[in-house]
């Protein structure tokens, strides 16, 4: 077909179109205007409406009736948020590179690291007078206790706190190596590298971050506030490497070494401070042992194969911590009198006494941090002890409610593992008096999230 005949069939079917196409503009016009009077009678009607006085209050019950479901709904979204927070996490272990990540080498051999720990600046304004102990205080609201490893990462500055309660831990510790010397201090000769290894990087680090108290020295370091030279060069050293490491800090600490099985063995420690347990008890036993022989609550279930994952995967340039806290029901930091002598042969919290008076209650928290030594392989927990009384710690704002729900979220074996029979009756009703006193002096409980979040 040629372009005129194609131009001619074009306009002969525009002209046969033409009818219809005239028929659907009628319509169009007639609908747009009824579609015009139809809003016009309705904005006539809505206007009569609006001027009646039961229809103003059904609009206002109406628009009351969506504010109270917005702010129900931002309510419990709140709610939800804050019940989700209030889960322990494990991001190292749940959610980082760990569960991805598979060992290569073989179990029992380490291959030195050339990674050098990082030198902390110094403290900002570290005071052996004024610096006050930081307030860890990890627990969580009810109903419910997580049992995880509730790790979270660490800046390497961050890797010993000191703090003015100093005196009385380098003291204590002092004493108790001079009575149980052995029976808390020990190193096997398979972890005796590690140990000075750990030795030397306390050195390194503790000169770098609190320099108004530890001074290197040719043959070591000097303690500027109690005058201690300690040898920390010789070969061999002088004492213990994990005894003179205990003189540094107010941690106890204690290396891991892992052996061909796989499994990793307490072969190191000085611990003084613990409280309820002792290091003569668990000296060389397997990490698993440690735990399943203190009857640690949920260890098997929800604690074993992750900590085993952790341990064999943990690299020297990761530093992390987790909290922990107890209730104590007398005033000895170094060892619970209360569940026992320290020299028995069995320890529980049966000896203790029942309902003692809430003066002789106790706040014991743990600040742990776990790193790997770059050189020996060794797998190095400090333990730093907070020790303060109940009534102390229950005059911060939202510590009494919040304690005293997390107290009554221990399940059985929680409850079992921490004493609570022996004083849940006068620690929870000082808690809940303390809590209603906050509330009724103004306390705004809606504001917690904003003025401290966990672990503090």
């Amino acid at each position: 077909m040629d372009s005129d005949s194609l131009r001619q069939s074009l306009a002969d079917l525009v002209t046969r179109s033409q009818p219809y196409i005239d028929h659907v503009n009628t319509h169009f016009q007639k609908s747009r205007h009824h579609c015009s009077s139809a809003l016009k009678s309705a904005q006539k009607d809505l206007h009569t409406l609006s001027l009646k006085p039961y229809f103003q209050e059904v609009l206002f019950s109406s628009l009351l009736l969506l504010f109270l479901g917005f702010a129900i709904s931002k309510y419990l979204s709140r709610r939800s948020t804050r019940q989700s927070e209030q889960i322990p996490s494990t991001p190292i272990v749940e959610k980082g590179s760990y569960r991805r990540e598979t060992s290569t080498r073989q179990p029992g051999q380490w291959e030195p690291s050339s990674f050098q720990f990082p030198t902390p600046p110094p403290y900002p304004d570290w005071s052996i007078e004024t610096t006050k102990p930081l307030p860890y205080r990890p627990f969580r609201y009810g109903p419910k206790y997580f049992v995880t490893m509730g790790l979270r990462n660490v800046d390497h500055h961050d890797w010993i706190e000191l703090d003015n309660n100093y005196p009385r831990y380098h003291d204590d510790k002092a004493r108790r190596i001079i009575e149980r010397g052995s029976k808390c201090c020990h190193t096997a000769p398979e972890a005796y590298p590690a140990a000075v290894e750990l030795l030397q990087e306390l050195v390194s680090y503790l000169t770098a971050r609190y320099p108004s108290l530890y001074q290197r020295t040719d043959k070591g370091i000097r303690n500027l506030w109690s005058g201690e030279h300690l040898d920390t060069t010789s070969d061999p050293l002088p004492e213990d490497p994990m005894q003179t490491c205990a003189r540094l800090t107010q941690d106890d600490l204690a290396i891991m070494i892992e052996k061909p099985d796989g499994q990793y063995y307490l072969l190191a420690g000085a611990i003084l401070l613990a409280g309820f347990w002792r290091l003569e008890d668990k000296v060389g036993m397997p990490l698993s042992e440690i735990h399943t022989s203190g009857n640690v609550p949920q260890y098997k279930e929800k604690l074993e194969k992750g900590m085993m994952n952790f341990f064999r995967r943990l690299k020297p340039e990761e530093l992390v911590a987790r909290n922990n806290y107890f209730l104590q029901v007398d005033e000895d930091l170094a060892w619970s009198k209360s569940i026992g002598s320290e020299d028995s042969d069995g320890i529980s919290w049966n000896t203790a006494e029942q309902d003692r008076a809430i003066q002789h209650h106790y706040f014991r928290s743990e600040r742990q941090t776990l790193r790997r030594l770059p050189k020996s392989g060794g797998v190095v927990f400090t333990i730093r002890t907070y020790f303060h009384p109940v009534t102390e710690v229950a005059q911060e704002p939202y510590v009494p409610g919040r304690l005293a729900s997390a107290v009554r979220s221990w399940g059985d074996d929680v409850s079992r593992y921490k004493g609570k029979a022996k004083y849940q009756n006068v620690l929870l009703k000082y808690l809940d008096d303390m809590h209603q006193k906050q509330v009724d002096n103004g306390l705004k409980l809606e504001e917690e999230d904003e003025v401290r979040k966990y672990p503090y």
